[in-house]
């Protein structure tokens, strides 16, 4: 099965986003890919922290929503929208959500980021709890392809990848991890993450990145990539919009996972 990681460089309006994003889905689709994934923040890259409550939608329904239902539907392939901000309990706050659709259009899971990013060095500060509201639970679909094999596939988003037992709570085939690394912070583990995440689990890591400089200023790692079972990476992007097309072999997967059947010894 071919997947696509898609890579961006989202700007502070919706709409310019979505154009870009829609234009990546199609050469993804154009590359034969099934399943193709975008990154953390893809429908907006705010100046500040608060613009994501602007353009908060309600679950169900919204223009971000119906863009992925129809990106999805018109290019006949799963699409997993990386986050969007969809409201939360109160009004000071959003969740930063991961919607799959399924090549109908349909909406097939929901992940809401659990783990929200905190740093300060003396020169970056972050705290996402400022104003996005934890998510609670795991999430994953199951994937038929094109072959009628199907493929249990594990949610997760960006700063989720420094916490393994989420992933191996996932029991998955392929492990999604949309992102927006800050450039130093990506510089020193995202790539040791996530081989890390997929030798571990003996499990394919599709991780689609935001890679440049940003209107808002801010500048990000990029470096989208996807991983095999044995830490190998098949394909990476450093920097700037584009998609990595990599080749996903079941096969290969279950061979790996017969002769290190690490996944039979839990800690429950």
């Amino acid at each position: 099965m071919k997947v696509a990681a898609i890579q961006m460089v989202s700007g502070t309006t919706v709409a310019g986003n979505l154009e870009q994003a829609g234009a990546l889905i199609r050469e993804a689709a154009a590359a034969g890919a099934e399943l193709a994934v975008l990154p953390e923040y893809f429908c907006l890259m705010g100046r500040k922290d608060g613009d994501k409550l602007a353009v908060r939608e309600r679950f169900g329904g919204g223009a971000i929503q119906d863009f992925l239902a129809r990106a999805a539907r018109e290019c006949a392939l799963w699409l997993v929208g990386g986050t969007l901000p969809l409201e939360a309990s109160d009004e000071a706050h959003v969740r930063n959500t991961s919607l799959a659709f399924s090549p109908a259009g349909e909406r097939v899971a929901r992940y809401d980021k659990i783990h929200l990013f905190r740093f300060e060095n003396g020169r970056e500060r972050y705290d996402e709890s400022r104003v996005i509201e934890a998510g609670a639970g795991t999430a994953s679909f199951v994937l038929r392809d094109r072959a009628g094999r199907d493929w249990r596939i594990g949610m997760s988003v960006c700063y989720d990848l420094r916490f393994p037992e989420l992933y191996r709570a996932l029991a998955a085939h392929v492990l999604l991890v949309p992102s927006a690394f800050t450039y130093g912070t990506g510089q020193a583990h995202w790539e040791l993450l996530l081989r890390a995440r997929a030798v571990e689990n003996l499990a394919y890591v599709v991780a689609p990145a935001q890679g440049g400089e940003h209107e808002n200023g801010r500048r990000t790692w990029g470096h989208s990539m996807v991983v095999d079972p044995w830490g190998e990476v098949l394909g990476q992007r450093e920097q700037g919009p584009g998609v990595v097309i990599a080749e996903l072999d079941a096969a290969r997967q279950a061979s790996l996972r017969a002769q290190l059947p690490a996944l039979e010894h839990r800690v429950l």
